[in-house]
């Protein structure tokens, strides 16, 4: 089990690195589902982990995520590359996971030390990572240059902000 899970993991820290492309991931439906369950435990950890965040935060936080999602699914069906969707958000999802793991490690590390609030700001900085790394992700899927996937990327973190503000102060880690 753990040998067929570590070469998905080195793939998906190739990906974060921006070194490969969604076209690495595997084309299975199995895989989808079991990424996106790990995206909803990731999530759900990260509220329980911060005092200030509730169910509803996290319910937004999946719904924002899933926007995004729906998103870059257009936008990869509109390129003609269906046949890369599965693959795409396969990719998106499992760099999320890694990088709401890695915030989860450092702000469970760097709370003790630096207190709440810079251990935050550290650890939203590495979710800030997920609009380049999205990008990247897209920009491979459409077969564009790495900017037009940086701009797809960041208008849909863009929207997700703006639509965040109908909810009120919500917090977009989970997606």
């Amino acid at each position: 089990m753990i040998a067929d899970v570590l070469p998905l993991l080195t793939t998906l820290f190739d990906i974060i690195r921006l070194r490969k492309g969604p076209e690495t991931i595997p084309h299975s439906s199995v895989l989808f589902v079991m990424i996106l369950a790990a995206w909803l435990v990731a999530g759900e950890i990260i509220v329980l982990l911060i005092v200030e965040l509730d169910q509803s935060d996290f319910a937004i936080s999946i719904a924002l995520g899933v926007v995004a999602l729906l998103l870059y699914a257009v936008i990869v069906v509109s390129s003609q590359r269906s046949s890369r969707l599965l693959q795409t958000l396969t990719a998106i999802l499992g760099c999320g996971v890694l990088l709401q793991c890695l915030f989860i490690v450092s702000y469970s590390f760097l709370t003790p030390v630096l207190g709440r609030g810079i251990a935050g700001v550290v650890s939203y900085l590495l979710l800030l990572w997920s609009v380049p790394v999205e990008g990247h992700i897209i920009a491979r899927a459409i077969d564009r240059q790495w900017y037009v996937g940086f701009l797809v990327a960041l208008a849909v973190f863009l929207i997700q902000i703006q639509l965040s503000s109908f909810f009120g102060p919500a917090d977009i880690a989970a997606s």
